[in-house]
């Protein structure tokens, strides 16, 4: 993880904090300046996507000093900060979006499971033809994976509890309960019961991961600026909701969309990173980004949209249709297949792209 500092690194998230605060603590201010209704949405989105970059590198920075696996486990914490905090704040916005969770989750499930992962294996193939990783460490993140998104997106289809695919609230809170649970439990055999099925499979590291080894004062301002990124990305995301469900609306596209563009947006510097490992020959790191994100969206965004759904007595629908139950169920069992035998190559790689065009393809042909 390179800890090479960009030129915006330091400015980046005191500005985009900075606005951040401005509109929130004095909206009528945005609304003032002439042509803001076309203008301003094109700000704050610049604005929030730079925010979420700077969040990543400076998380990147962090997790470059503590190494693999916590590294991994930082980069991932900072991602799911981002994802809830849009979650909710599209969920909220207008009339509300019951499905926008599920949607989301979906999306970083297929994003990462088919598109990241397709891509890494395709791009890695191509490069050094097959590449290898510990088949026990891709194991541990699958059979979490698994029931995870089984007992949140398609469980709540066969419950009678509540209807229109959605958990009664004490359903809602025990399904949240054992998803912390297993998730914590997760945590602890990747950082310290079986730390080593997550490292690279000579457990050393590159010449180019050991340079640049970033010092205590860069660490201890990475962390400044990563908090001071995170908190101006929860304060637009309201702003940014309401934007996102208006062009949505007027160009006429599913409103399972948002699930997507949330998805990609988060996971977009992550997947950057990813793709940068296996080009590198580095596809256990590749495999730690990848299903890590989707591990952890579960795992953290669940109990949180659920805390504020029960709270706030907001609907939560999280049962799949039919189509997308398939295409869950049919990407697990490639999954199996593809991280069963400790190699991959292209033929993999390719599958999982297939997998993920049909998902997008889906959404607009339903």
């Amino acid at each position: 993880m390179p800890a090479r500092r960009h030129p915006t690194a330091f400015a980046t998230p005191l500005v985009a904090l900075a606005v951040a605060i401005l509109a929130t603590a004095v909206p009528g201010v945005v609304k003032a300046i002439p042509a803001s209704a076309t203008v301003w949405p094109i700000v704050e989105f610049a604005i929030l996507g730079a925010a979420v970059f700077a969040a990543v590198h400076h998380a990147d920075v962090v997790a470059h000093r503590t190494g693999e696996p916590f590294g991994t486990l930082v980069l991932t914490i900072a991602v799911m900060v981002i994802e809830v905090s849009l979650i909710i704040s599209i969920m909220l916005a207008g009339d509300g979006s019951p499905t926008l969770a599920r949607d989301t989750i979906l999306g970083v499930i297929m994003v990462v499971c088919n598109g990241l992962v397709g891509l890494c294996i395709v791009l890695g193939g191509l490069r050094h033809g097959e590449q290898g990783f510990h088949i026990s460490g891709a194991r541990a993140y699958l059979v979490v994976l698994m029931p995870l998104a089984t007992l949140t997106l398609i469980l709540p289809n066969y419950t009678t509890s509540a209807p229109g695919g959605a958990y009664a609230i004490v359903q809602l809170a025990f399904i949240a309960a054992i998803t912390v649970v297993l998730y914590g439990m997760f945590l602890y055999v990747q950082t310290v019961r079986h730390r080593d099925y997550f490292l690279s499979d000579d457990g050393l590291s590159t010449p180019d991961e050991n340079a640049h080894m970033p010092s205590n004062r860069d660490v201890a301002t990475s962390v400044v600026l990563l908090v001071a990124a995170l908190v101006s990305v929860v304060l637009l995301a309201k702003h940014f909701a309401e934007t996102v469900k208006i062009g949505v609306a007027a160009v006429g596209a599913p409103i399972a969309v948002i699930g997507l563009l949330v998805a990609m947006m988060v996971l977009l510097p992550e997947s950057l990173a990813a793709l940068r490992a296996a080009r590198r020959n580095q596809l256990q790191k590749s495999i730690n980004l990848a299903l890590g994100s989707s591990l952890a969206t579960i795992g953290l965004t669940i109990p949180a949209v659920g805390a504020v759904a029960i709270v706030l007595s907001q609907p939560l629908s999280l049962g799949l249709d039919s189509s997308h139950v398939v295409l869950l169920v049919l990407t697990f069992g490639v999954s199996i297949v593809t991280f069963g035998g400790g190699r991959t190559n292209i033929l993999a790689g390719l599958v999982h792209l297939v997998l993920f065009a049909t998902y997008v393809f889906l959404i607009f042909a339903p």
